[in-house]
């Protein structure tokens, strides 16, 4: 799109398109998601040269979703007054600060590290997760190009091709540690994210209607322009009420807690499963990232495709029954595989990654259906807090570690065999509740 649109005497010039919008939205979620693995595949070195605790291991591993989670809520509020491509770039240029931060540490002192130093990693870990928040303000970005009737396709693709970057990174990683070491590996990766981000700088462009309110035109005439050029999705400014609506019900909190359990899951063991191989089989550092990737992270986010489509034949209601039992299941498998039984381990993810990533996809089918009335900020809760999980878990299996040993790697998974258990009682109270109801808003 390129056209030049007369406003009381003077000419605006409104650039873009619904499919660069896609693509680079995309791209800038994609680069910032991939911090998720930051420390997964390094966090044996730095255990050892640091003499972390296991606690402070899972911190660490942990560290970028913090950030990654809580920012989410409020760059998404950000994006109805001034577009996505602002909050983006601010996002990003956040973790390019941390990037910095953390390659020029390593790069001055590695392997000569010294205890108190693990502090200024993890502040740094914390810095590079803002990138992990990007997917809020991505998802507004795309959704604001696209017609309703094109909003399903553009926002699976953004997410399924965004998601991928976690299972991507995780897996390159270790290659890249073997083949220029790690201060090399941080250092490209540096350099990858900051030119992700100049090129998203230079080439995203906001929908038709944040264009013109950013050329000084007025609510209401940006909106009817933006609507002739095409541009269906208007910003209301409604979504702090929203949140305070949605925030009201119950339905919301069962969300946010079943969310918590499958995609706090998702972000926490994509990024625990490579310390898992390597710690307690001893497995290299390049073959524990393919497992995680291919097990794991890469199938999880396939996955979650197939659980929206099931979603919408037999409701979301049995869909995360069935999938929070598979979890069940792959977590029961890892605890009773110890550290000796590798097969049953390797089944036991495979089994986790598919039972989290097909909950993935009906947890969000079901936001709809129960805050009809205030989606928008109930997804906001969902999704900030329910990726909050990815924060909390890795420090607890952390403990496990410590207080058992190499056979804590495998015994902390009981901690998935209590949330799997409360998100099936959950899924199934939902369904009683409401699970008749498939695929019909309910009114709040």
């Amino acid at each position: 799109m390129h056209k030049k649109i007369e406003y009381k005497g003077r000419v605006i010039e409104i650039t873009g398109s619904p499919t660069l919008g896609l693509v680079m939205a995309t791209w800038g979620f994609f680069i910032g998601f991939a911090a998720v693995s930051l420390y997964g595949p390094v966090a044996k070195n730095l255990k050892e040269i640091l003499g972390l605790t296991g606690f402070l291991m899972g911190l660490l591993v942990a560290a970028p979703n913090l950030t990654g989670s809580l920012l989410r809520i409020p760059f998404a509020a950000w994006v109805d007054k001034v577009g996505g491509k602002i909050p983006m770039t601010t996002l990003l240029a956040l973790a390019v600060v941390g990037m910095a931060g953390l390659s020029t540490l390593l790069w001055l002192y590695y392997p000569d590290l010294k205890p108190w130093m693990y502090w200024l990693i993890l502040f740094f870990g914390f810095l590079s997760g803002c990138g992990i928040a990007t997917f809020s303000v991505g998802i507004a970005q795309t959704a604001y190009w696209f017609p309703e009737s094109k909003q399903g396709w553009a926002l699976g693709m953004y997410a399924g091709i965004g998601n991928l970057a976690p299972g991507i990174f995780g897996m390159i990683l270790p290659f890249a540690l073997k083949a220029i070491g790690l201060t090399g590996a941080y250092i490209a990766w540096f350099g990858f994210l900051l030119l992700g981000t100049v090129i998203y700088v230079l080439f995203a462009k906001d929908a038709p209607y944040f264009q013109l309110i950013q050329a000084g035109v007025p609510h209401e005439d940006a909106a009817k322009l933006a609507k002739q050029l095409g541009q269906e999705l208007i910003p209301t400014g409604s979504l702090i009420e929203s949140l305070k609506r949605s925030a009201k019900m119950i339905q919301t909190w069962a969300l946010v807690a079943l969310y918590f359990v499958s995609f706090g899951g998702f972000l926490a063991l994509t990024g625990w499963f490579i310390v898992f191989w390597v710690q307690s089989y001893d497995v290299e550092v390049t073959k524990a990232g393919l497992l995680m990737a291919f097990g794991f992270s890469l199938l999880a986010s396939v996955v979650r495709i197939f659980g929206g489509w099931l979603s919408d034949k037999i409701g979301g209601e049995l869909v995360a029954i069935m999938a929070y039992t598979i979890t069940l299941i792959g977590a029961i498998l890892i605890v009773l595989a110890g550290h000796s039984n590798f097969g049953l381990s390797l089944t036991g993810e495979v089994l986790m990654g598919t039972g989290m990533g097909i909950a993935n996809g009906a947890v969000f089918k079901l936001v709809p259906k129960y805050v009809p009335h205030a989606t928008g900020g109930a997804a906001g809760w969902v999704g900030g807090l329910g990726a909050f999980g990815g924060f909390v878990v890795p420090p607890i299996l952390g403990l496990f570690v410590q207080n058992y040993g190499k056979i804590g790697y495998s015994k902390g998974f009981v901690v998935y065999i209590f949330l799997a258990l409360m998100a099936i009682l959950i899924s199934f109270w939902l369904w009683k509740k409401y699970g008749k109801e498939v695929n019909k808003p309910l009114e709040d």
